[in-house]
């Protein structure tokens, strides 16, 4: 597959991730009324999915490296599929809650699977830039969602959002059967159980790898920790509506969007990795920001969404060079790799997302973990810098 092709595919595949998460959040202040529960229960409701989609991700993409990419892929979206139907007819807040950890489940094969199959054909500057074209695409889809989800919400009510994700799942289902190539042979001695505790072995006793993926954690896992508190804050602090809440989005991934066109412009004249630190400044800027602005003042539109806006344009320069970083060295494993990476950072998203939840308070909730994720990035990629590139590894037998 081309370089293009497999840009497109792969940010279809990373897409239906976030645009679940996305759609879903203009309906969640709504939902405590829908069903009579309070705000805690219904945060499950997020939380439970990034823990469905984190969790998973430590399986399907060892899955993939075993059975093949395209198989695994079409058995998760099925998953997905099933738990958007459950969702839609869910009499209950527990029924919603167990749809959404399902939703989860389905949903992480697209991170996984569109990062292995760019390790799968390509790496360093190219594959950073494909990482970027994901980008790029990335940020349409989830800048839009939340004005759809608040849209179709106003319109339909919000059992039409989970309408909107099933034929979503459907289309990607098509475009993967008749547009994407297997890019693995089919390998069961990969998926033993011994061959998986020595990837994963591998994996986690790599400094250089675990340092890349706390960076990601620390920046992708803030953004989705800010989707659990967002919506209360600007709807119930701020006073905006579900459709004024998802354009208010737009600020946050247009910012990223941005940054990532930026990125892409300085690519031919920079290596990616030279883009990191910078991306880190921005993520600082908007952690101090958050920190501060919140604490002293009442929040409001500009106050919140300006930090968030810094914090999303920064993770934009971060990501491409990180994720092939985080890869490379590991092309025998690379579904292994992918998956791991991709459970930093939505365990990040997951564990946020919970202590907010703990917090009660959502302002002092945004105040306090964004900026404590923004560092863990900065100390991370510190400390990473200064470590080799492993060289790529190469299977032994059976255990990889």
């Amino acid at each position: 597959m081309s370089e293009r092709r497999v840009g497109l595919i792969g940010a279809m595949l990373i897409a239906i991730g976030p645009v679940s998460m996305a759609l879903f959040t203009p309906a969640m202040p709504e939902l405590v009324v829908a069903f009579d529960t309070t705000e805690a229960a219904v945060k499950m409701t997020l939380s439970l999915y990034f823990a469905g989609f984190a969790l998973t991700q430590l399986v399907c993409g060892p899955l993939s490296d075993g059975f093949g990419r395209k198989p695994v892929t079409f058995a998760f979206l099925s998953i997905y599929l099933a738990a958007s139907l459950l969702a839609l007819v869910a009499p209950s807040i527990e029924l919603l809650i167990a749809a959404r950890f399902l939703q989860g489940v389905g949903a992480a094969v697209g991170l996984a699977m569109s990062r292995a199959l760019v390790r799968d054909l390509f790496t360093h500057e190219t594959s950073a830039r494909i990482m970027n074209l994901m980008g790029l695409i990335l940020g349409i889809a989830p800048a839009a969602a939340p004005t759809i989800g608040g849209i179709t919400m106003e319109l339909a009510g919000w059992h039409a959002i989970f309408v909107v994700m099933f034929a979503a799942a459907i289309t990607i289902m098509i475009v993967v059967h008749f547009f994407m190539a297997e890019t693995v042979e089919r390998d069961l001695s990969r998926i033993r159980p011994k061959a998986l505790l020595h990837a994963y072995g591998t994996l986690l006793s790599t400094p250089y790898f675990m340092l890349c993926s706390l960076v990601l954690a620390g920046t992708v896992g803030a953004l989705y920790t800010q989707a659990t508190v967002l919506p209360f804050i600007l709807m119930q602090h701020v006073g905006l509506t579900p459709t004024e809440f998802g354009m208010s989005m737009l600020m946050q991934s247009g910012m990223y969007f941005l940054g990532a066109l930026v990125a892409r412009w300085l690519m031919p004249y920079l290596r990616s990795a030279k883009l990191v630190p910078v991306g880190l400044c921005c993520v600082a800027i908007g952690s101090v920001a958050l920190a501060t602005s919140l604490r002293l003042y009442e929040p409001t539109f500009l106050s919140v969404m300006g930090p968030v806006a810094f914090y999303a344009f920064g993770i934009s320069f971060i990501m491409p060079a990180m994720l092939t970083a985080a890869l490379a060295p590991f092309p025998h494993i690379a579904g292994a790799a992918s998956s791991m990476s991709g459970f930093f950072q939505m365990g990040g998203g997951l564990l946020g997302g919970v202590i907010c939840a703990l917090m009660a308070e959502p302002v002092t909730a945004m105040a306090t973990v964004i900026p404590v994720f923004g560092l863990v990035a900065i100390i991370s990629w510190l400390v990473w810098r200064r470590l080799p590139e492993p060289a790529p590894g190469a299977p032994r037998g059976g255990d990889a």
